[in-house]
């Protein structure tokens, strides 16, 4: 009797021996679209290197670049600082001819010639005053008129401001006293408003510090040929008229010398005014 001998395993493609073969020896090339990750992989890290090295290339370029130029820049700045150094002495000096410049200005805008103003006053002089003496009281006695005359700050008052270092201060005005007689009081008062008015001097502290009636003073007699006039000699005496001795004091005014142009130059003072008014059109008197 005959037995069946039937394998159904066979007939599955894993169990059939060519394919346990194949994978049991693991040969044959692999599929091209196996290879593809592989490849995309390392084209990306070649890309990746490529990226990094032109970013460090580009970055030492850069700062080689910028290094020149803070060496450039070091440079440009010592040489800024040399040149402000060298502006600063120019300024320093410059500053010190001013003030030079300015107090020597001072000098001149403060003077108040003498001959002008004997010239002011003597203008002034009515013919029934007669000047005998013009003198300067001395620099302390003047600065003592002048605190007298001057009012006393009131308790609430702010103090006087020093001086600036460096400002020119002008020189305390002068105190002088004009001596004179007149033929009356009247002429003596008219004297003194007419001084009041002068430029040259403060009217107000222009004042009559003495005004006496004096003596009726004889005539001194006088020989014409034989005969004797005035005096005694059995003739009556001849006496002039008691004239009014008085003394004015004033103060000359503080005002700019630059300021008077025209009194000093009316009162034939005009090698002050010609430097004056150079000072003035090189701008260093206003």
């Amino acid at each position: 009797m005959y037995g069946l001998d039937i394998n159904f395993l066979k007939d599955r493609p894993e169990y059939r021996p060519e394919t346990t073969e194949r994978r049991r020896g693991g040969g044959g090339a692999a599929s091209p679209e196996s290879r593809r990750p592989l490849l995309l992989g390392l084209l990306a890290a070649v890309a990746l290197l490529g990226a990094t090295g032109g970013a460090w290339f580009f970055l030492q370029n850069k700062n080689n670049e910028l290094r020149q130029e803070q060496a450039q820049l070091e440079a440009e700045l010592g040489k800024i600082k040399a040149e402000q150094a060298q502006l600063a002495t120019i300024t320093s000096q410059t500053q010190q001819i001013q003030g030079e410049t300015a107090a020597l200005a001072g000098v001149f805008n403060a003077i108040k010639p003498w001959s002008a103003l004997f010239s002011d006053i003597s203008n002034r002089t009515p013919p029934r005053v007669r000047i005998v003496g013009i003198k300067e009281l001395e620099r302390t006695a003047a600065e003592a008129v002048i605190k007298a005359d001057s009012p006393s700050p009131s308790p609430g008052a702010a103090p006087s401001p020093s001086p600036a270092p460096g400002a020119v201060t002008p020189p305390p005005s002068g105190v002088i006293e004009i001596a004179g007689t007149a033929t009356s009081f009247n002429d003596v008062n008219d004297y003194l408003l007419v001084l009041q008015k002068s430029k040259f001097l403060k009217p107000d502290k222009t004042r009559i510090l003495k005004a006496e009636l004096g003596q009726a003073k004889p005539i001194q007699p006088v020989q014409v040929g034989n005969v004797t006039l005035g005096g005694g000699g059995g003739q009556t005496q001849i006496k002039l008229p008691a004239e009014v001795e008085f003394t004015i004091q004033t103060v000359l005014t503080d005002v700019p010398a630059s300021e008077l142009l025209q009194e000093l130059e009316r009162n034939k003072a005009t090698g002050l005014v010609t430097r004056i008014e150079t000072l003035q059109q090189k701008g260093v008197v206003k």
